[in-house]
């Protein structure tokens, strides 16, 4: 007798959640996929969505990384002996050269690491970070008036092919 398996969230390569607010707000320099330190309760509710990317920030102390102001919210069946804290600081993992040549980067003028997205990645839990420039205003201007561009251009090629 067959029985059809499904698959588990978590066990392929998906995203849980995108930054789209660092996008618009840095340029992106360099890209790295960290591991994140996570408790059970917390892999529980990125299963679940429950997860607001937006206000964090990476920050480097003793040589490691940290994650902070990443706001995952427990599910409503979090166990009573554990105590949820929504916005707790979380370890990133990268290796050590990785992290050097980091510090280096970020100690140089405008220089700051944003995390892009959560993702899973063969069962664990991955932070796409990026060492980015922030935008000045006028950039951010450009990249509105681009994208309205794009949409315009959209628009007129879907009405022509009516």
């Amino acid at each position: 007798m067959a029985t059809s398996q499904k698959s588990k969230p978590g066990t392929g390569d998906s995203r849980i959640a995108d930054n789209k607010k660092a996008l618009f707000n840095y340029a992106i320099e360099e890209r790295y996929e960290a591991g994140m330190v996570l408790q059970g309760w917390e892999v529980k509710a990125l299963r679940e969505g429950k997860v607001q990317l937006t206000d964090g920030y990476v920050v480097i102390r003793e040589g490691e990384l940290f994650l902070i102001g990443c706001q995952i919210n427990p599910l409503r069946t979090t166990s009573t002996h554990v105590s949820a804290d929504s916005v707790r600081t979380k370890k990133l993992l990268l290796h050590k050269e990785q992290i050097n040549r980091l510090v280096g980067k970020v100690e140089q003028k405008g220089f700051t690491l944003v995390p892009l997205n959560l993702h899973w990645k063969g069962g664990h839990v991955k932070c796409e970070i990026a060492l980015a420039k922030g935008k000045a205003e006028h950039d951010k201007r450009d990249t509105i008036k681009e994208r309205e561009g794009k949409r315009e251009v959209e628009r007129a090629m879907k009405h022509h092919q009516r």
